[in-house]
């Protein structure tokens, strides 16, 4: 097994806070000029969205709101 299968392998059974503090400590990690791969339809969504925020028309939410939203969505309340 590789050291990757391994690791996720262990991940998996971490509760779920736990897991999403794991993502966010990863992505941390990823050189912003590493791009993500994305599919054509979260392009399109993408670049509508930058559009709307160059237009003044777009509405942003804090990460932190989100990141809550999320947390509190599998029941764990406050985000550490």
């Amino acid at each position: 097994m590789s050291d990757y299968d391994s690791i996720l392998s262990a991940a998996k059974r971490l509760p779920a806070e736990d897991r999403v503090r794991l993502i966010d400590a990863l992505w941390d990690t990823v050189p912003p000029d590493q791009n993500a791969p994305f599919s054509d339809s979260w392009l399109h969504e993408i670049r509508q969205r930058v559009a709307e925020l160059d237009a003044g028309t777009g509405r942003t939410i804090p990460w932190s709101e989100i990141r809550e939203a999320g947390l509190a969505r599998l029941g764990h309340g406050q985000a550490r």
